[in-house]
């Protein structure tokens, strides 16, 4: 399992646009087989800050969710959304085990 915390600061103007695209790009993630969890999270003092919680049941699994239509549509349409390049960090997976990460396919 790999976890992958993504932080993205927005546009004050791009909030909801931004929301929305993400929003999206989560509910066909989530349906993709590598990926057990994805969650978008926003900050609550600070509305313009957001953090993407993605997790991977293995180490490919990132990259082919970068090669999926739903994943190049998000990038493309919150590229000019972004107040700095969001960043990265990549956890390994401690608890719970693999089989507590399952989420129901409901995308939504």
């Amino acid at each position: 399992m790999l976890v992958v915390h993504v932080f993205v600061h927005v546009k004050p103007e791009s909030v909801e646009a931004f929301k929305a695209a993400s929003m999206e790009n989560a509910r066909n993630s989530v349906q993709e087989p590598g990926i057990a969890r994805f969650d978008v999270l926003q900050q609550q003092d600070d509305p313009t800050r957001f953090m993407l919680i993605e997790v991977y049941r293995g180490e490919d699994d990132p990259a082919r969710h970068k090669q999926t239509a739903h994943y190049a549509a998000w990038r493309d349409s919150v590229a000019d959304m972004m107040a700095e390049p969001r960043t990265s960090v990549k956890y390994s997976n401690v608890f719970p085990d693999e089989s507590g990460w399952d989420m129901p396919k409901t995308g939504g």
